[in-house]
């Protein structure tokens, strides 16, 4: 038997002239967090929103744990939960009351309700609020209840849509500790997530630009993608040291990340003197360059930059 929990094939969506989700094809497989990567507009909500059986699609094939998700939403939502950016919970019931209230929805019953509440609360460290108002509770505490409400009738596949956008780091480490111990118990996860560290999170990455699949494979996999290196060079005005390295021939891309700037180039051992130069030409203060392995975030910058420049061309 298949461990793949989700297949899709050329799923496609519409809306009027916007092809949202374009051909996309991919799987998930049980136990695994597969993490949806892209800018804005990229289609990764319309996507996860077809899977919860939310939106129709006008072509290509979706199945969740052998359910035709397109044909039979209703079918497949038992295995199903979906998370999204603004989860519906109740500000005036407390914590308790809000997951009685979706285990109501689920038809869980009430011997396993007790059981799964009570493991939810303290995988969550949530235990303690139990009888606080949602509406009291902050914004990290608030999805880790979302996603508490969504685990109560235990699906085979998770759907979370940028569950950690506006979270404190604290917070955010939190919640990623809670999805790794649902790997344990073998659900499968589709995260879609606006921070490119977490990403190194996931088990596999489906990168999307503009509804099409630009990459499907694990983070390292990614990182072979991109040619030459990654040179970190620090400086007080990091803004005016990527317009100068934009202009040297074979920087690749340029990234200010804080008060560092990492610059994607084709050759560091040609490219390093040649920077120094031009810096100094543009009169830029600059720290000594440092060759450095590539992030995602560092590969997701120039894959995009090249589709940017392929399009304009």
């Amino acid at each position: 038997m298949s461990d793949e929990i989700v297949q899709v094939d050329g799923l496609t969506k519409r809306f009027g002239d916007v092809v949202a989700v374009d051909n996309l094809s991919f799987n998930a497989r049980k136990g695994e967090i597969l993490g949806l990567v892209g800018p804005d507009g990229a289609g990764k909500t319309t996507a996860l929103r077809i899977l919860a059986g939310v939106l129709s699609a006008d072509a290509g094939t979706a199945l969740v744990a052998g359910q035709d998700v397109l044909l039979r939403p209703e079918a497949a939502k038992s295995r199903i939960s979906y998370m999204p950016q603004q989860f519906g919970l109740y500000e005036d019931l407390t914590v308790t009351e809000n997951i009685r209230f979706y285990a109501d929805i689920f038809e869980v019953s009430r011997a396993e309700r007790r059981q799964r509440e009570q493991q939810l609360l303290e995988a969550s460290g949530m235990s303690q609020f139990r009888n606080r108002l949602a509406g009291q509770l902050s914004g990290g505490m608030k999805r880790k209840l979302g996603i508490a409400c969504a685990l109560i009738h235990t699906p085979q596949l998770l759907l979370l849509d940028e569950p950690t956008t506006g979270v404190d780091p604290v917070s955010r480490r939190e919640l990623w500790s809670i999805l790794y111990s649902l790997v344990f118990e073998g659900v499968t996860m589709l995260v879609s997530t606006a921070y490119l560290d977490e990403a190194e999170r996931c088990h596999r990455l489906l990168l999307m630009h503009q509804g099409r699949r630009l990459f499907f494979g694990t983070p390292d996999e990614l990182k072979k993608m991109l040619p030459g290196a990654v040179l970190s060079i620090s400086s007080p005005d990091p803004q005016a040291l990527q317009t100068a390295a934009a202009g040297e021939q074979g920087v690749l891309s340029a990234t200010a990340m804080g008060d560092v700037l990492h610059v994607v180039v084709d050759d560091p051992d040609r490219r390093v003197a040649q920077l120094r130069a031009g810096f100094e030409h543009a009169g830029v203060p600059f720290g000594e360059p440092r060759r450095i392995p590539a992030s995602v975030e560092d590969v997701f910058v120039y894959v995009i930059s090249q589709q940017a420049t392929e399009q304009g061309s």
